[in-house]
């Protein structure tokens, strides 16, 4: 018996078009995901409530307050921002404390770089 042979072989097709739909996909998919995170850094930002603030202990606490007119008080007590260093120094001092926590009360109103500059004075 004689078995015919197969001149011709038949060569196997990749198919490219699956995978193009794949790739345009996931191209797709990361380019909305991109514009999504965008958008959050964009967001705008609403300032927590007075209401929602934790309390600390009071017997080693300071007060500062920032109203919206940029006036700073110190426990109820107007300061500048040069020497809000030094009075929280001979504030301490004075307490007899080697740690201090200062509570700071910014009115949402008040600008940023002022409340920035008292957190620089406080930490020297």
């Amino acid at each position: 018996m004689k078995f015919k042979r197969r001149t011709e072989l038949k060569r196997t097709k990749i198919e490219i078009i699956p995978m193009v739909d794949t790739m345009f996909f996931l191209l797709v998919f990361f380019m909305l995901s991109s514009l999504a995170l965008s958008k959050l850094v964009a967001m705008p930002v609403d300032l927590p409530k007075a209401g929602s603030a934790q309390r600390v202990q009071e017997d080693n606490n300071l007060a500062l307050s920032v109203d919206s007119a940029g006036q700073i008080y110190l426990d109820r007590q107007p300061v500048s921002v040069s020497g809000l260093g030094d009075v929280i120094k001979t504030v301490a001092r004075n307490r007899k404390l080697s740690e201090l926590t200062l509570v700071i009360n910014a009115d949402e109103k008040a600008s940023h770089g002022l409340v920035v500059q008292c957190i620089d004075e406080a930490r020297l």
